[in-house]
């Protein structure tokens, strides 16, 4: 079944490894990222190959820390003709960085990716959606930084994340950024997550599809999806000594997400975050 409406979604990809992931950061030492089994780059390069034969393009939210590992991942990237973004350098949470080492961090991170990749990098994500109502202050440090929108404030309620007053939608946020909020549908006067992650695999595709055709249908508004490599990695270790909620958040249905992603590219319209959002003045393009 495709729904094929006319409007184009963003379709993002955050460019982290299963041990990177906040939730496990208890439990792998920070010092042992490289001495632990990096499956990153085999996990893009199945994703980059799977949009390759859709003819879709998405932007990929790249750690820092990733790109200076894998320069070539970075270049297939750009090649292909996605969108590369930041994800910070080294996936640290905002809410747990000073406003010095927060600006460190993306500074560092849009340096290495700019220089890998010969391209403007115009799009910041927060680890873990990370910038909330308490630390506002990272959104003038991404605009002194130069970076033209963020995709980092979740409006919902979460035990980890989120700013559930927020706007859904794109809006300008400081004078010279954008913020693009990952989808939510208003629902029973609430916000509920439709945009992916841990909900995509946990609930039915069929309404995880109805979520996302009810924003471009009732709401005439583009969806944001995202989604991590390892989300189709059925193979990755198992980290052991991590609680019931966190197993289940991270694991759930991880063997189903790479035929989920093929259906969602099928039903929907994908683009870039840049070329579905930022007016072309902002992209360097004659209008």
């Amino acid at each position: 079944m495709s729904t094929r409406s006319p409007i184009t979604n963003a379709l993002t990809i955050d460019v982290e490894d299963y041990f990177q992931v906040s939730a496990f950061a208890a439990h792998i030492d920070r010092a042992d990222w490289d001495t632990t089994e990096c499956r990153v780059e085999r996990n893009v390069h199945r994703l980059l190959d799977m949009l390759a034969g859709k003819g879709t393009k998405a932007t990929f939210f790249t750690l820092g820390w990733v790109a200076e590992r894998y320069p070539a991942l970075v270049r297939r990237i750009v090649a292909d003709g996605h969108e590369l973004a930041s994800h910070g350098y080294g996936h640290e949470r905002v809410s747990d960085l000073s406003e010095s080492a927060f600006s460190h961090d993306i500074r560092k991170a849009k340096t290495i990716l700019e220089d890998i990749g010969g391209v403007e990098v115009m799009g910041y994500r927060a680890p873990s959606f990370s910038i909330g109502a308490g630390n506002l202050w990272a959104l003038d440090s991404l605009e002194a930084a130069g970076y033209r929108y963020s995709s980092s404030i979740y409006p919902v309620q979460h035990d980890h994340y989120g700013m559930p007053d927020a706007p859904r939608f794109v809006h300008q946020i400081r004078q010279g950024l954008m913020e693009i909020p990952p989808t939510t549908l208003r629902l029973f006067n609430r916000n509920l997550p439709s945009s992916g992650g841990g909900y995509f695999r946990l609930l039915p595709y069929p309404l995880s599809r109805w979520m996302i055709q009810q924003v471009n249908e009732r709401d005439e508004q583009a969806a944001v999806f995202y989604c991590h490599p390892w989300e189709i990695d059925a193979d990755q270790p198992r980290v052991k000594g991590v609680g019931f909620k966190t197993r289940f958040r991270h694991y759930v249905n991880i063997g189903r997400t790479e035929q989920r992603l093929e259906s969602l590219l099928d039903d929907f319209r994908w683009g870039r975050m840049d070329q579905v959002f930022l007016p072309p003045r902002l992209r360097g393009v004659d209008a």
